[in-house]
């Protein structure tokens, strides 16, 4: 076949029944790089989607691509369909995370555990509105802006919409910023945005951060076995960190490791981005539950800071609950530069943090559970 053959089959076939859906997927593509690129968000991961999601749709190309052999079904094969990628990425994860502001002050899993709520939320929602139980749970979890967690999840309940939860897990956790403020500035009072909050750190010894990762990883898994998988390499990751005696390889997973998975799971991510898959209706549908989970999870950890308010007389910012998202650290910044605009010398970090690290565990918890009901 001679150049002008090829290209005229390729023009044939996007001009074609519903071929048109190729270019629309083009032009996503197009757009999660003009994301990445120009407004930098989470670009480690929306570049290699963007590119993943055109690649994917080349007509006369894809064969190779996402055929059998194709090279992206065996990236998929080998690192998302048995879950390897995920699991791999939370050492990286596990090994960035500083639980001491949580240890500090152990109250602040509570707002782990309530920004959770717009999951169950969302599940009960999308179960009603027509999707299966397996779907509903898989799209639920969005609500926890935790990638892995969604990828995980969806896969292990052989969801039909896996493309669209995954793109819509990680870029609502790259619109966290845009998302987010409004949300909180609905729910709360200039006057409890102003609340400054002292930070009393606690002498967490080097005992209590070794303990810590292996006695969640207990408790996990007794309490919720579906989740001990993800929790034990997060909380490997983390013992790596803390141990003391592993530093190169805390670094290690900290940067090389979690920046070569991220980069393959990008790409690995748009084996499911192909027209045919992505581009339903109920797509849509999915993104707008994933919004849904996202804000009311959001809700969830502001509103229980507001009722412990009722009966403490120390008050708390009650926007410091938004945080319990699993978006770390993006979250906790949101919130602190939230409370800097009210107030410029409101310092908030040491507690969004904390929080935001519970909500991190709490996340991979509740996808535990969700696994555990539907499974």
């Amino acid at each position: 076949m001679d150049f002008f053959t090829e290209l005229f089959s390729g023009f044939q076939y996007i001009i074609t029944g519903d071929n048109w859906k190729t270019v629309v997927m083009w032009i996503i593509g197009g757009v999660l790089i003009f994301l990445a690129i120009k407004k930098k968000m989470e670009p480690t991961l929306l570049l290699p989607m963007g590119l993943g999601a055109i690649l994917v749709n080349l007509p006369l190309a894809s064969e190779g691509i996402v055929g059998p052999h194709g090279s992206i079904t065996t990236l998929y094969n080998a690192g998302i369909a048995n879950e390897l990628f995920p699991l791999l990425l939370f050492i990286g994860i596990g090994a960035m995370i500083d639980f001491g502001p949580l240890l500090s002050n152990p109250k602040l899993m509570i707002f782990g555990a309530a920004a959770q709520f717009g999951i169950f939320f969302t599940m009960s929602l999308a179960a009603l509105i027509g999707f299966g139980l397996n779907d509903a749970g898989s799209i639920a979890i969005i609500g926890a802006a935790d990638g892995p967690t969604a990828i995980a999840v969806s896969q292990s309940l052989n969801s039909n919409y896996q493309g669209a939860i995954m793109v819509a897990a990680y870029s609502y956790m790259a619109l966290v910023p845009i998302i987010q403020p409004p949300v909180i500035k609905l729910c709360t009072t200039k006057k409890e945005r102003m609340i400054r909050m002292p930070y009393r750190p606690a002498n967490v010894s080097k005992l209590t951060r070794i303990l810590f990762p292996i006695v969640v990883t207990v408790i996990v898994g007794i309490f919720a076995p579906k989740s001990a998988e993800l929790i034990g390499f997060l909380m490997f990751g983390n013992l790596i960190r803390e141990c003391g005696v592993l530093d190169n390889l805390s670094e290690t997973a900290q940067n090389a490791l979690a920046n070569i998975i991220t980069i393959f799971l990008g790409i690995s991510i748009s084996f499911k981005l192909t027209a045919a898959e992505f581009l339903d209706w109920k797509t849509l549908m999915i993104l707008g539950l994933g919004l849904v989970a996202f804000v009311f999870d959001t809700f969830g950890g502001i509103m229980i800071a507001k009722i412990m308010n009722l009966f403490l007389k120390e008050k708390i910012n009650p926007m410091i609950g938004a945080s319990g998202i699993s978006a770390f650290p993006m979250s906790a910044r949101v919130v602190h530069k939230i409370g800097l605009e009210e107030d410029n010398q409101n310092f908030l970090l040491p507690h969004t943090i904390g929080v935001n690290v519970s909500g991190q565990i709490a996340s991979v918890i509740a996808g535990g559970l969700i696994l555990g009901m539907l499974m």
